[in-house]
């Protein structure tokens, strides 16, 4: 089990699963060569000069693609355009804003916003990018964005990732929607998705402007990264060997001046995978889900980026989140246990999801304005595109009655 965890921790569960990866170079935003870990400036140019070129150096020019190339079908019912914004670290992101073309769903002349991302190695073509587009046709101004250092967004070095610039991510998404003449800035909510779920209940624990959040098929990152699946390696000498070896792909990244990344999805597919790990393989490499741009649909995460999730904490203040949160997960999801752990850390109080459900209704808990619903027969991965099993109008009436 220790080599398990190993291996999560190295790809930093990219698209969760245990399989090992071989590493390959990361390439820098912009450039087809490896990004450098070290540089001299030269002695001749002053300080402000030297502060200037580095700041020029590390701003990323954005390449945002024209044409739709999402893996869902685009809607006519809804008008979508390309919009950036940064973060208060100063990178550039990039979304995807579908604004609802039935103007009658305004109230006062604006519309209530959601910001949607994930799952956790996804880009906005694939999952985030379908919940915001269902989310507009029912009335709401959304826009799915891709987290810093993957997809089309900003952020050096590539394929990198940190609880806190990501928990700023959708802090951020609140800034450009907060400050639009079409968006009411007391009717925003934010969506997650799997590993985002747990940015996303993050982002409320500290963003009162955020008056609804929903986290669908939630992992909590920090969680599986320094417990391992099933919390199975959660003692302090698995987490010693994790650290040891996070450490030494450090020393090795910085040594050769790149850095290596820890695979995506496995491929080809062993025929003894985990069936969640079947499950992530049928929606990242095939046309269901693949887009080039996805980290686990191609080549995954940097090997060394799970050192802030091994050291940071999600969910520290989640008990202390006053507006309403809705935690939606699969009944048979590998993953539900991180979403039953969010609802007892919010509420003080069990989820106790029976052991067999009425295969006919959703089953859902409710203490206060924090509310866990599960999907009757849904797995993990359901919930990224399963139109069937996603219950959009759940979220239609959670967020329509909690952003008025």
């Amino acid at each position: 089990m220790k080599s398990k965890f190993l291996k999560a921790a190295f790809a930093v569960v990219s698209a969760c699963t245990l399989m090992a990866c071989t590493p390959e170079k990361a390439p820098s935003a912009g450039s087809t060569g490896s990004p450098t870990l070290s540089g001299t400036l030269s002695t001749t140019k002053s300080a402000t000069e030297a502060a200037q070129q580095t700041k020029e150096e590390n701003m990323n020019k954005l390449t945002l693609t024209a044409e739709w190339d999402k893996v869902f079908p685009k809607s006519d019912k809804v008008e979508h355009s390309k919009v950036t914004f940064k973060n208060h670290f100063g990178i550039e992101l990039a979304a995807d804003m579908f604004v609802p073309k039935d103007t009658s769903l305004k109230v006062n002349g604006k519309f209530p916003a959601i910001a949607v991302s994930g799952p956790f190695g996804a880009v906005k073509e694939q999952s985030s990018g379908l919940y915001a587009q269902q989310m507009a046709e029912r009335g709401f101004l959304t826009i799915a964005f891709d987290p810093s250092f993957t997809g089309e967004s900003g952020g050096e070095p590539r394929y990198m990732n940190s609880p806190d610039i990501n928990t700023e991510d959708f802090m951020a998404s609140v800034d450009f929607l907060s400050t639009r003449d079409n968006v009411d800035p007391e009717r925003i909510g934010i969506i997650g998705i799997c590993g985002w779920g747990g940015m996303a209940i993050n982002a409320a624990g500290i963003d009162t402007r955020v008056k609804a959040t929903v986290a669908s098929t939630m992992y909590d990152m920090s969680r599986v990264t320094a417990n391992g699946y099933f919390d199975s390696a959660n003692n302090a000498d698995a987490r010693n060997e994790a650290r040891k070896a996070l450490m030494a792909q450090r020393t090795k990244d910085f040594k050769n001046g790149t850095y290596d990344l820890a695979g995506g999805v496995i491929d080809p597919l062993p025929d003894n995978a985990p069936y969640f790990v079947k499950d992530y393989y049928a929606y990242y490499k095939t046309p269901r889900g693949y887009h080039k741009r996805s980290l686990n649909s191609n080549k995954g995460w940097a090997a060394s980026a799970g050192t802030s999730l091994m050291n940071t904490k999600l969910l520290a203040y989640a008990d202390e989140i006053r507006n309403p949160v809705l935690i939606i997960h699969g009944e048979k999801a590998h993953s539900r246990y991180f979403g039953e752990g969010a609802f007892e850390k919010m509420t003080g109080k069990k989820a106790n999801v029976p052991a067999k459900l009425d295969a006919t209704k959703n089953w859902s808990k409710t203490v206060g304005n924090k509310e866990l619903l599960v999907i009757p027969g849904a797995s993990h991965v359901d919930l990224y595109d399963n139109l069937e099993k996603i219950p959009f109008e759940k979220l239609n009436e959670f967020f329509k009655t909690n952003l008025k």
